[in-house]
């Protein structure tokens, strides 16, 4: 016999729940917006690796993705427009993930660990991205409060 499962609503009412769904949120959400800040601080380096990596367009995908990041990153950690920002990273990460680290295709160990680790940061980064997709829709605790949906 398989097991049923339900639905529960999100709740925040235990003891320092919503806090620590805050601090979650700033802790991802601030780490992808200082990753994105680095994609206009290096421009240059990360649009020669857009283009090694085959990349169209390698200068504006990486003004691109670190506006992806940024704002992603900031909406997340304050709560605002949470489906559009988790998504739109959730996104992002999986598609770079296997386009910008592709560790299959790379003959040298040591670089396809590098593209393993980054390939696998990216990965579990849209995991969480996902999750905090699936209660974007609901009141976060010390948010903004702005959304779409």
């Amino acid at each position: 016999m398989l097991a049923e499962f339900t639905t529960l609503p999100l709740q925040f009412d235990t003891a320092l729940a919503g806090e620590l769904f805050l601090l979650g949120r700033i802790l991802f959400g601030a780490t992808l917006a200082f990753m994105g800040l680095n994609h206009f601080m290096d421009l240059e380096t990360m649009a020669g690796y857009a283009e090694f990596k085959g990349l169209p367009a390698p200068a504006f995908s990486v003004i691109a993705s670190g506006a992806v990041l940024v704002l992603g990153g900031l909406g997340v950690a304050a709560g605002a427009f949470p489906v559009v920002a988790a998504g739109g990273l959730a996104v992002f990460l999986l598609a770079s993930a296997v386009t910008m680290h592709d560790f299959w295709s790379v003959d040298d160990p040591e670089e396809r660990q590098n593209e393993m680790t980054s390939f696998l940061k990216n990965v579990y980064g849209a995991g969480a991205a996902l999750a905090l997709l699936a209660v974007g829709g609901t009141a976060w605790p010390y948010a903004v409060g702005v959304g779409l949906f």
